[in-house]
């Protein structure tokens, strides 16, 4: 009867000892093992946030310039303002 627990006890053993290696094992390879359309799906993703960035930083930089312009712009009819003053 002992010879049959420590049989058992060492069965036990080994399966709490290797079953999460053989999980994580195979966990990992599904994990790996990625479809065709899944690759095409994450690519669309990253092209679509992409896009998102680039007119992000588009709209950004226009912004800057158009401010730039209409000041330089005030700027320049300040002067000509100056220069088409009558002097009294």
């Amino acid at each position: 009867m002992q010879r049959f627990l420590l049989f058992i006890a060492n069965g036990l053993f080994l399966l709490v000892c290797f079953t999460p290696s053989a999980v994580s094992a195979a966990h990992r390879q599904a994990q790996q093992e990625t479809t065709p359309k899944q690759d095409i799906k994450d690519a669309g993703s990253s092209a679509k946030d992409s896009a998102k960035k680039t007119g992000s930083a588009t709209k950004k930089e226009t912004k800057k310039v158009v401010n730039k312009s209409a000041k330089k712009t005030e700027q320049g009819a300040d002067k000509v303002e100056d220069k088409t003053k009558p002097k009294s």
